[in-house]
């Protein structure tokens, strides 16, 4: 039998034991439930074929989701995000998915799930006229197609073989949201395939990760996807190209008429431009699948705000009168909010190189709705993969490497105790069988 002496130690090593084990399991993350958002991941199903693949095609898979919202922690949310003490939405709203962000700053006001995935429809065009005006000079022309008068419209109406200017170009494409116009253009940027790719690397630049381009125009495709996030991260950096802002600013404009005689009026379709006091421009979009779209922006007090709604509903408010609504809560809140903003719209994608001050040609490596590849380089992508691991599971190695100690220390305690107790059993033999003296 032991003797109390021994069975100390050992009582000492397992309390030991035991609180080592309840650091591993205490270091070990729990996962908490956290409520489902629906169009984290993708868009709503489509209600039409529009998007399905073409025979013996599979869908593109949907864009991977950041670890980390763009922009900042609450963005991630699918509700309601607003500062603190904000004063009630104005009624009326209907777009799913919707955000408010001062235009200079890039603070994010409010917004209703601002990285929920949707469908952009025309609005899509306010990233090809970047990269046009990024790419073309004003006074290099293009000739229109007869593929380019076959899209389906809405079109402004090109003459198969009549030159247009890409200035002339690109005030239709945003004015009047010629289907016919983003074809012709972004053939005039080496070929749709080559369009669309410069349109998604430019997005993946930005940071604007939930965006996906698969046609020039926005008419919908499969795999097609943006958020009202990465829809004002792309308005906020198309606001720095002059062209686009000439473009965007302009209410009418003479466009050489489709039968060779003379020249029909185009209006811009922005009916804010003419109804809200300081409005800067923007764009509207429609088709089945993504409903109602809209992005635009507006000065007031020195003041420059973007609104962006996606999926909205035209009853029973009108949706440019849904966004003249959030612009007035937006102006608002701005101050309070300013000073602490939900989020932020990012500069630039992570790890992106920094852009330089004259314009270049887009990056074209991803392939046709795909973004280009910002992935860092093997050495940061290891780096980047051990911090991952040590940060997640750091705690149960060194807890676990912890306990491995202490059961051997037992056992040493163990084998030199017997080694003891059996050198002591030989000593009092030998003293026993030994004559007296």
């Amino acid at each position: 039998m032991r003797s109390s002496a021994f069975r100390r130690p050992v009582a000492l090593v397992v309390a030991a034991c035991a609180l080592m084990a309840t650091a591993v399991f205490a270091a070990v993350p729990v996962a908490v439930a956290q409520p489902a958002c629906e169009n984290k991941v993708s868009p709503p199903p489509p209600v039409d074929a529009s998007e399905e693949p073409a025979p013996g095609e599979q869908p593109p898979r949907p864009l991977e989701v950041p670890e980390s919202p763009i922009g900042g922690e609450r963005l991630g949310e699918c509700g309601l995000v607003l500062p603190p003490n904000a004063p009630a939405l104005p009624d009326g709203i209907t777009a799913k998915s919707w955000l408010l962000a001062d235009l200079d700053s890039g603070a994010v006001l409010a917004g209703l799930d601002p990285h929920g995935r949707q469908r952009p429809a025309s609005v899509i065009k306010v990233l090809l006229a970047m990269v046009v005006a990024k790419e073309l000079a004003p006074n290099a022309t293009v000739a229109a197609t007869p593929e380019d008068i076959a899209q389906e419209c809405t079109c402004v109406g090109l003459r198969n073989g009549a030159e247009y200017t890409v200035e002339q170009m690109l005030q239709a494409l945003v004015m009047a949201s010629g289907n016919d116009v983003a074809h012709a253009l972004a053939r005039r940027l080496g070929g749709v395939p080559s369009a669309i790719r410069k349109m998604n690397a430019l997005a993946a630049e930005l940071g604007a990760l939930d965006t996906r381009a698969v046609t020039p125009s926005g008419l919908d495709a499969p795999g097609t996807s943006t958020s009202a996030y990465d829809v004002a991260l792309i308005f906020r950096e198309a606001m720095k190209y002059p062209d686009f802002v000439k473009a965007v600013v302009t209410q009418r404009i003479d466009f050489p008429a489709a039968n060779g005689s003379g020249t029909v009026p185009i209006v811009n379709d922005n009916r804010l431009l003419t109804t809200y006091q300081g409005a800067l421009g923007g764009k509207s979009g429609f088709t089945d699948d993504a409903q109602h779209t809209y992005v635009g922006a507006a000065a007031r007090n020195g003041k420059r705000l973007v609104v962006v709604l996606l999926r909205g509903q035209p009853q029973p408010v009108r949706i440019i009168d849904q966004a003249a609504r959030l612009l007035d809560y937006g102006f608002s809140l701005e101050t309070a909010a300013s000073a602490n903003p939900v989020g932020r719209l990012v500069e630039g994608a992570p790890q992106a190189k920094k852009k330089t001050t004259e314009p270049r040609p887009t990056p074209t490596s991803a392939g046709v709705g795909e973004v280009a590849n910002t992935e860092p380089d093997a050495t940061a992508q290891k780096a980047t993969a051990m911090q991952t691991a040590f940060g997640n599971v750091g705690g149960p190695i060194t807890a676990v490497a912890g306990l491995g100690l202490v059961l051997a220390f037992v056992m040493y305690l163990r084998n030199r105790r017997a080694k003891a107790a059996r050198a002591a059993r030989a000593a009092r033999a030998a003293a026993t069988n030994q004559p007296n003296t």
